[in-house]
């Protein structure tokens, strides 16, 4: 049974972590996404906890559809990239996992088929339009059906500093825009391992309106990770930080179809 608060399913959440059912704990690179974005999860699996079949958009290392599979979700999962044997524990919860460019292809699925679709942290790294998936997104969901969107905001406090300090906010420039090479698909080239843009809270509510749905919220994501022992000190500077809401670091929008 799927808890009825955030406290509740973060609490859930850290013990599924700590009896190593979200994924493999001696994986570092999975240990620093959870600690990084258990927050954001558990705020997604607390708006969809009505939400029976849910479909995850490039789904990674599957930690975040994991933790939906321990909560009673049946879970769908695309990416441009084939991570099932990479993270077999993750994966191997997944109803269905399908390879999907999805800023060009169809998603794989049938209208109305889904109660919900998330995309984290992807939309920035898209290299054309987002406004062909998300409506693809809109095209699955079925009537009432809720999509998850979060996306870097580009003026948040680190961006600022950065740009005060003569310094850019995007990659490494030699390595990631000067020197990097595409991923050729249908003709086009693709360039998913950098972000190519980061939002602010208007555009992304432009986003889901001009995708037709007929409601979105739109808000500012606590920077909060998730710290143990004396990191917890950090924990505290940065929650200084998100006192004004459009300094945080996210933003995270849910809009009903």
């Amino acid at each position: 049974m799927i808890p009825q608060s955030r406290s509740g399913i973060f609490q859930t959440a850290l013990k599924l972590k700590n009896e190593g059912r979200l994924y493999d704990l001696a994986d570092k690179a999975s240990e620093d996404t959870f600690r990084g974005s258990i927050d954001r999860f558990c705020i997604i699996a607390y708006e969809l906890r009505n939400c029976k079949k849910v479909l995850d958009i490039g789904s990674g290392a599957g930690i975040l559809l994991s933790l939906l599979h321990e909560l009673g979700h049946e879970c769908y999962a695309v990416d441009i990239v084939d991570n099932r044997q990479k993270f077999p524990l993750t994966f191997d919860k997944i109803n269905e996992f399908k390879i999907c460019n999805v800023e060009v292809d169809s998603l794989p699925w049938p209208d109305n088929y889904f109660d919900a679709v998330v995309c984290c942290q992807a939309l920035e790294h898209f290299s054309h339009s987002h406004l062909p998936a998300v409506m693809e997104m809109h095209r699955v969901l079925r009537k009432e059906g809720i999509l998850e969107l979060d996306v870097p905001n580009v003026a948040c406090f680190r961006n600022r500093s950065r740009l005060l300090r003569g310094k850019h906010i995007t990659y490494d420039y030699e390595k990631h825009y000067l020197y990097a090479e595409p991923i050729l698909y249908k003709g086009m080239s693709f360039y998913p391992d950098r972000h190519n843009r980061e939002f602010t809270k208007k555009e992304l509510e432009i986003l889901f309106d001009a995708a037709g749905f007929k409601s979105r919220n739109v808000s500012f994501l606590k920077s909060r990770r998730y710290r143990t022992g004396s990191e917890k000190i950090k924990s505290i500077l940065t929650s200084f930080k998100d006192m004004a809401p459009s300094l945080r670091k996210s933003l995270i929008g849910f809009g009903v179809k």
